[in-house]
C-alpha cells in the first residue's frame, strides 16, 4: 500500500479542522456505467441530484469497478483485490473483515440498506459491521411465488428483510424506496453521532421496470415476471436513482450535517444489456461482464463534503474500489495498519488538495469460477493503456490502447512505439508479479480450502 506521509499530515490537520468525527455515506447504484450520469456526458437521462455532486464535489474520470456485482463488493468492503479473498458468486468469505467492522469498531453507528448477495445467512450484516440493516436478498433467491406463479422480488412488491426480520411489502410499495426510508430514518437516529450508512441500491438492475410516478407504474403489480423487463423503462431506473441520492443528500442537508458527511456515489459495474445510451454524441451499449472494455467496467464516480472535498474538481486519476475503505479511515483517523494485505490508496489528498496520491496503476482479477479460485481475466491498466489476459497465467497477454474512453483498441506490436512497449512491460509485469504472489493461492490444497467454506456457507 502506497499513503505517502505528507497525505498523513494532512488528515491530521484535516481532523483537527473539522472537530467531530466525520460520517460517511457510501451510495453504489447496481449496473450502472459512466455514461448514464449527465455531469459525465449522458444525453439520455437526467441526474441533476448526482450531477450537483460533481459541481459541489469531485468528478473522477477514471474509477473503475469489476464486470459484475458480486466480485465487486467483496473488493469495496475489504480494500483487497479479489485475487486475495473472492470465493464464490454471492459470497463474502466469513474471514474477511470490511468497513463497516472498522467503523463499527471505532464506535460508529452502522447501517447498511439494499442489496445484499453476500451469503452468510441472517446474520451476515452483524457479522460484518452493521448495527442496522434493511436488505434484499439477504434470504437465498431473487424471486418469490405469489398465485402460484413467480416475480421478481425486488421492485414492485418486494421482499425485505429489516434487521433481521423477513417482511412481504404488498400494499404498493416499492423497494428501492423503502431502503431509502430506512435510511432516512437511520440518519434521523443518528444525527447527534458519528455514522457510517453504505447504501448498495437495488436500481437500475434489471428486471427493467416502469418506477414509482412515471405513467406505466402500477402499484398492484406483484413483480416483473421476467428477469430483464423491458429495456424502454432503464430511463426511468435510472433518473429514479437520482430521485433517491437527492432525497438522502436533502436529508443530510436538512439534518446540518453536510459539512461533516463525506458522501460517495459509485456504480458496481457497467450497464446491463440490452441498453444503450446517447453519451457524446455516440452509442454505447452496455458491456456488463466485459472486464477489458469500458461499458463493462468504467463508472460514474462522485464525492462530495463542502469545505473538505475540493469543489468543481475533474480528476483524471486512477481509481478502483480498493481505494475506498483506507479512504474512508484515514477521513476518519481510524487505524488500519494492522491489516499488511490492504491493496488500495488513499483517495483523501487528491480529495482535499492536501498532500500526494501515487496510483500508477490499477489491477483488476475477475473470477466467476465458483470454488476454483482460477482467475477468469486479469487487467492490469493505468488511464491510456491497458493490458489483458483471459484465463490463467499460461494464456496470451494482450495489449490495447484505452486513452480514449469506450473506444479500446487492440494494440499489435508492430503498430506500438517504443514509449508504448515500455508501458505495456511495466503493466504487464505488475500482472506477472501477481501471478507468482500469489500463485499458492491456486494450490490444490488452497482449492479444497475455499470449496470447504462454499460447501459451509
Amino acid at each position: 500500500m502506497r499513503i505517502r506521509l505528507a497525505s498523513l499530515f494532512a488528515t491530521l490537520s484535516l481532523g483537527s479542522a473539522l472537530g467531530a468525527k466525520p460520517n460517511i455515506i457510501m451510495i453504489m447504484a447496481d449496473d450502472m456505467g459512466y455514461e448514464t450520469v449527465g455531469a459525465n456526458g449522458c444525453e439520455d437521462y437526467k441526474t441533476p441530484n448526482i450531477d450537483k455532486m460533481a459541481k459541489s464535489g469531485m468528478r473522477f474520470t477514471n474509477a473503475f469497478a469489476n464486470p459484475i456485482c458480486t466480485p465487486s463488493r467483496v473488493k469495496l468492503m475489504t480494500g483487497k483485490f479479489n485475487v486475495r479473498n473472492y470465493t464464490q458468486f454471492g459470497y463474502l468469505d466469513h474471514d474477511q473483515k470490511t468497513f463497516g467492522n472498522y467503523f463499527r469498531d471505532a464506535g460508529y453507528k452502522t447501517c447498511i440498506s439494499g442489496k445484499w448477495q453476500l451469503g452468510n445467512g441472517n446474520e451476515g450484516p452483524s457479522h460484518f459491521g452493521f448495527d442496522q440493516s434493511c436488505l434484499w436478498q439477504l434470504k437465498k433467491g431473487n424471486s418469490h411465488t405469489i398465485d402460484g406463479k413467480k416475480y421478481d422480488s425486488r421492485h414492485t412488491s418486494p421482499d425485505l428483510t429489516i434487521n433481521g426480520e423477513y417482511k412481504e411489502f404488498r400494499n404498493g410499495e416499492f423497494g428501492p424506496d423503502v431502503c431509502v426510508d430506512f435510511i432516512e430514518k437511520f440518519l434521523g437516529e443518528s444525527k447527534d453521532d458519528p455514522f457510517f450508512i453504505y447504501y448498495p441500491m437495488i436500481l437500475p438492475h434489471c428486471p427493467f421496470v416502469p418506477t414509482p410516478g412515471t405513467p406505466n407504474y402500477d402499484p398492484k403489480s406483484p413483480g416483473s415476471p421476467s428477469y430483464k423487463g423491458d429495456a424502454k423503462y432503464f430511463k426511468n431506473m435510472v433518473e429514479h436513482v437520482d430521485k433517491l441520492v437527492g432525497r438522502i443528500v436533502s436529508k443530510v442537508d436538512a439534518l446540518g450535517l453536510s459539512e461533516n458527511t463525506l458522501i460517495v456515489f459509485t456504480g458496481d459495474n457497467g450497464t446491463d444489456s440490452p441498453v444503450v445510451t446517447s453519451w457524446k454524441g455516440k452509442k454505447i451499449a452496455g458491456g456488463k461482464g466485459k472486464g477489458n472494455d469500458d461499458s463493462g467496467v468504467r463508472t460514474p464516480f462522485f464525492v462530495t463534503m463542502p469545505g473538505t472535498v475540493q469543489a468543481g474538481k475533474v480528476s483524471d486519476e486512477l481509481v478502483d474500489f480498493s481505494d475506498l475503505l483506507p479512504t474512508f479511515c484515514e477521513l476518519a483517523k481510524i487505524d488500519f495498519s494492522a491489516d499488511k494485505n490492504l491493496d488500495g490508496v488513499s483517495l483523501l489528498p487528491s480529495l482535499t488538495g492536501k498532500g500526494e496520491r501515487d496510483k500508477p496503476w490499477s489491477y483488476l482479477f475477475y473470477s466467476r469460477n465458483d470454488g476454483s479460485r482460477e482467475a477468469s481475466s486479469v487487467v492490469v491498466r493505468n488511464a491510456t493503456h491497458l493490458v489483458f489476459r483471459k484465463g490463467g497465467p499460461t494464456k496470451e497477454v494482450q495489449c490495447f490502447n484505452c486513452a480514449i474512453p469506450f473506444e479500446r483498441k487492440l494494440h499489435e506490436v508492430q503498430d506500438q512505439s517504443e514509449g508504448d512497449r515500455q508501458v505495456y512491460a511495466e503493466l504487464t509485469k505488475v500482472m506477472k508479479d501477481y501471478d507468482a504472489r500469489f500463485q499458492s493461492e491456486l494450490s490444490e490444497e488452497a482449492v479444497a480450502k475455499w470449496q470447504k467454506k462454499r460447501k459451509k456457507k
